[in-house]
């Protein structure tokens, strides 16, 4: 089941993280291990349309549609910024001081994300 929304073009780095994980008993194992917590996000597209994922790093290493069950941390940013995140051509201190990524939770979780979402960027066609 493709986690991607045509709504939502970056959201297609959620399929590439889910295949990651999926495709590595190791790599899963070991992205739990660093992580230790559940990510939502939150994205919102130009047309003001909002939307959730969540990646499960503390127990099942998964990826899915909504917030999950007790997000550790829950990012909120614009779909555009995201896929920049992804791409690596978004620094995400930068967006959190302008204002463009806003972070509740645990935010010190935050900062574990940024290896996950590298290793999405060689398979995501962002």
């Amino acid at each position: 089941m493709s986690l991607k929304n045509d709504d939502f073009p970056s959201s297609a780095a959620f399929d590439a993280i889910n295949a990651v994980l999926q495709g590595d008993e190791a790599e899963r194992k070991g992205a739990i291990k660093q992580a230790g917590a559940v990510f939502a996000f939150t994205l919102k597209n130009k047309a003001g349309n909002e939307e959730s994922w969540h990646i499960d790093l503390k127990d099942k290493g998964v990826v899915g549609k909504g917030t999950g069950n007790k997000p550790t941390v829950t990012l909120s940013l614009s779909e555009e910024d995201f896929g920049k995140l992804v791409a690596g051509t978004a620094d995400p201190q930068r967006l959190f001081m302008g204002g463009k990524l806003k972070a509740k939770g645990d935010i010190m979780k935050a900062t574990k994300m940024q290896p996950i979402l590298a290793k999405a960027k060689s398979k995501a066609k962002l």
